[in-house]
């Protein structure tokens, strides 16, 4: 008894002490972590947060049009309530065709049930709303015009039979992602070198150093742009450049640059001779209520010959020179080659977006130098409301996760998902596949962090793994399996998938998967894992509220 008692004793010491050894390991490299965040984040430099009064004016006063709207259709019912029986007839009538509609409507369930529950919660209002926002009559049109300008550059695009099948017999397990992508005029590109990078900071670097060179021209395109130090180096770097004869055009999109940006900031900008546009001004649609849309892409691109995209934006917070979440994480890639390209091609979309009646000379733009034969392959994927009912970069993501057959890893700083998309991670772990998702441990957001984590529960139950990136919040948009990868702009939740423009890139290159698994590998180990044991003790009070705000996820 006393032997049986020692070797269970000895036993549990052992399981202590790994347990404890992996513990320390945690902390040593989350202590590693954010020594190198400190290091890497331009010490010298002080970030700060600058709020513009005139831009939150702004957008009060746009509220505030948008709120009376709605408060004149929520008074209706009061109005016309000593009309009962015709109260009742108009109620079922235009119950019956808000049913009809959203039934025979090419939209997400999601969608559906969030319009459904406002015409239900607001008999006559919601309807009226519905009416009004929801059957998307006006977003059609701007979505149609949309689609004409993006045509605009299907001259300009060109596909390479020889490289395709060289790929197509290199790398079989993935050749259906690649022909998928082909068929929405998005051409595969070899003879490319590529950077990746785990943290925002290091991407600015190099961003930096590399429109410093620049001897032809710079395109930039950002969602959100912030007053800071940050932009106060780029600033500097832009006007040397115009001064010594660069071209510099940067789009930036109006609600992303409306707080923290002044109001003659764009009009500044264009007068010192760098060409400066507004995405989508949201003062245009007060009265359609079209505050989606927005450009959530993030380009750079020197000269034609470089290329960067990824998560982060011009805000101090992305390169840790400011904390806002705790240590903010971000993800990013350089690309120098023929795929540089395909990243300008998307540029130039959106720049004949902002500027219909312009004859864009994409020609202008092309590489300057030829680039050294190598099978680094890509695709620069780009995304947006234009696509109407085809969600190309939603249906990658997917294409990605059915086609593992070791793991997926996943790194979102939101996870709102749709039921198909659940179903596929779920399905990937009952066919063997590991299959892991990062989200943060801080919020930026908290209603959609509730959100997020409501989405917990059913994956942990089918077996995902899911983490919490400790150190704060994690940014970072990257999925990645044994076979390829994808770096980019998108977030795992409805207006990523749906609503807003977006871009990415999709590699398959060895030594690039090496590094973003190894990302992977070391924020696992700073990150919490969550069970579901865990996941069901959360609090009574998000028990009660996620539920809620989940029905109303295509609205948040």
């Amino acid at each position: 008894m006393s032997g049986d008692f020692l070797s269970i004793s000895k036993r549990k010491i052992k399981v202590l002490y790994r347990y404890q050894k992996h513990n320390i390991r945690r902390y040593r490299i989350r202590k590693q972590h954010e020594r190198d965040i400190k290091e890497a984040s331009m010490t010298n430099i002080k970030g700060r947060v600058k709020n513009n009064f005139s831009g939150f004016l702004r957008a009060v006063v746009i509220g505030l049009l948008v709120l009376f709207q709605m408060l004149i259709i929520l008074l209706l019912p009061l109005m016309l309530r000593q009309y009962t029986t015709l109260f009742y007839f108009v109620l079922e009538l235009l119950s019956f065709f808000v049913a009809l509609g959203l039934t025979n409507a090419k939209k997400n369930a999601s969608f559906k049930v969030a319009w459904m529950a406002i015409a239900l919660l607001l008999p006559i209002s919601g309807h009226i709303m519905y009416y009004l926002w929801g059957r998307g009559n006006t977003q059609s049109k701007m979505i149609r015009k949309t689609e004409g300008q993006i045509k605009k550059s299907y001259p300009y695009i060109k596909h390479d039979a020889k490289c395709e099948r060289d790929f197509y017999e290199m790398h079989p397990e993935v050749a259906g992602i690649s022909k998928y992508l082909r068929s929405f005029n998005m051409p595969l590109y070899r003879n490319n070198k590529a950077k990746y990078y785990s943290m925002g900071e290091d991407v600015f670097k190099d961003i930096f150093y590399d429109i410093k060179n620049a001897k032809r021209f710079v395109l930039i395109n950002f969602f959100i742009i912030a007053e800071g130090a940050l932009w106060d180096m780029l600033h500097e770097i832009l006007l040397k450049k115009v001064r010594e004869g660069v071209e510099v055009i940067f789009i930036y999109d109006d609600f992303g640059g409306m707080i923290r940006t002044d109001k003659h900031f764009c009009e500044r900008l264009n007068k010192e001779g760098i060409r400066t546009l507004l995405f989508n001004p949201i003062h245009r649609y007060t009265d359609k209520l079209i505050m989606n849309y927005r450009t959530h892409q993030k380009i750079v691109v020197v000269d034609g010959n470089i290329g960067y995209t990824g998560g982060f934006n011009i805000a101090d917070e992305y390169a840790n020179l400011i904390e806002r979440f705790g240590v903010w994480k971000d993800s990013g890639i350089r690309m120098e080659g023929d795929g540089v390209w395909g990243l300008t091609v998307t540029f130039l979309q959106i720049l004949n977006i902002c500027l219909p009646d312009e004859n864009i000379a994409y020609d202008r733009y092309r590489p300057s130098v030829s680039f050294e034969k190598n099978n680094c392959y890509m695709h620069a994927i780009s995304d947006g409301p234009y696509r109407n009912e085809e969600y190309i970069i939603e249906s990658t993501y997917r294409q990605i996760i059915n086609s593992a057959q070791k793991y997926v890893y996943i790194m979102t700083p939101y996870l709102i998902l749709e039921e198909h998309m659940r179903q596929v991670l779920i399905e990937a772990v009952r066919r063997g596949v590991q299959v892991c998702i990062i989200t943060p441990r801080i919020p930026d957001k908290k209603k959609v962090y509730l959100i997020t984590r409501y989405n917990y529960g059913p994956l942990l139950k089918g077996g995902v793994r899911i983490y919490e990136y400790t150190p704060g919040f994690i940014h970072s948009k990257v999925i990645i399996s044994e076979s390829c990868a994808l770096v980019g702009t998108v977030n795992m939740d409805y207006r990523s998938f749906y609503l807003h423009f977006e871009n990415a890139v999709w590699i398959c290159e060895d030594d690039i998967l090496a590094d973003i698994y190894r990302d992977f590998d070391e924020t696992f180990d700073i990150s919490k894992e969550i069970s579901y044991e865990n996941w069901l003790k959360r609090p009574l009070k998000d028990k009660i509220i996620q539920p809620v705000l989940n029905m109303f996820s295509t609205l948040v």
